[in-house]
């Protein structure tokens, strides 16, 4: 898979807000989009005492949702916490572990935002303009938008506004369970994205692919934080 190098990601607070907004004329969605047959969960953990990160990529097969591949990258994180701009404290971690991938993944669930961001420019945008690759973002938590009160049932949803902007949809993936923030990354229209949330979610709230990835870095920045070794783990 091609990584396109568009800038640096050891660059200023202003110098990111720039770069965000001039890759903002590269989004591009709404392109066909054929039944997947491998989606890949992609997410990023840090440490709380060091100063290194973990991301991991995990595909799985669609629909069957079986694990197929798992890879993952660890790395010394320099960029701060800045919400809005977390794409180039994570991003080139998870560019490390996508390289590695022997299965190329016809799309990318990513824990966090795609469009629904003050410059739509989300970490799942972010990554898909540079792998030029159909991404969505699934986020836990709301960074910008108004919505209307969700339905209880599984499945429903109402759309994400930013002013008079559809930049998402809030999506209940399970009854009776917090919804989940969906926005389409790149490549992808919103209600294609949705769908493929949903079809992606099991038994609990978060999409499987995106869940595999979490609880690979969590073991990941657990084992690392106990002294333990990484090879313990396989990556594949």
């Amino acid at each position: 898979m091609i990584i396109r190098t568009f800038h640096p990601w050891n660059v200023s607070y202003q110098q990111a807000v720039t770069i965000q907004e001039e890759l903002r004329n590269r989004i591009v969605l709404d392109l066909p989009f054929p039944t997947p047959n491998y989606v890949a969960g992609v997410d990023v953990s840090t440490s709380k005492t060091l100063s290194i990160g973990w991301a991991a990529v995990v595909v799985l097969s669609f629909p069957e949702l079986r694990v197929v591949e798992q890879r993952w990258a660890e790395g010394t994180i320099t960029f701060p916490y800045i919400p809005g701009l977390l794409s180039f404290r994570e991003i080139p971690l998870v560019c490390k572990a996508i390289e590695q991938l022997s299965i190329e993944p016809d799309v990318f669930l990513c824990d966090g935002q795609g469009l629904a961001h003050p410059r739509r420019m989300g970490i799942a945008t972010h990554l898909g303009v540079i792998i030029n690759k159909p991404t969505v973002g699934c986020a836990k938590s709301r960074l910008i938008g108004t919505h209307e009160e969700v339905g209880s049932k599984k499945g429903a949803y109402t759309p994400l506004m930013d002013k008079k902007e559809v930049i998402g949809a809030v999506l209940r993936t399970r009854q009776g369970v917090k919804p989940v923030f969906v926005s389409p990354g790149y490549g992808i229209s919103l209600k294609v994205a949705r769908t493929l949330v949903l079809s992606c979610v099991t038994k609990y709230r978060i999409p499987e692919p995106i869940r595999a990835a979490h609880n690979l870095v969590t073991l990941l920045r657990n084992s690392r934080e106990a002294g333990q070794n990484h090879t313990l783990y396989s990556c594949s």
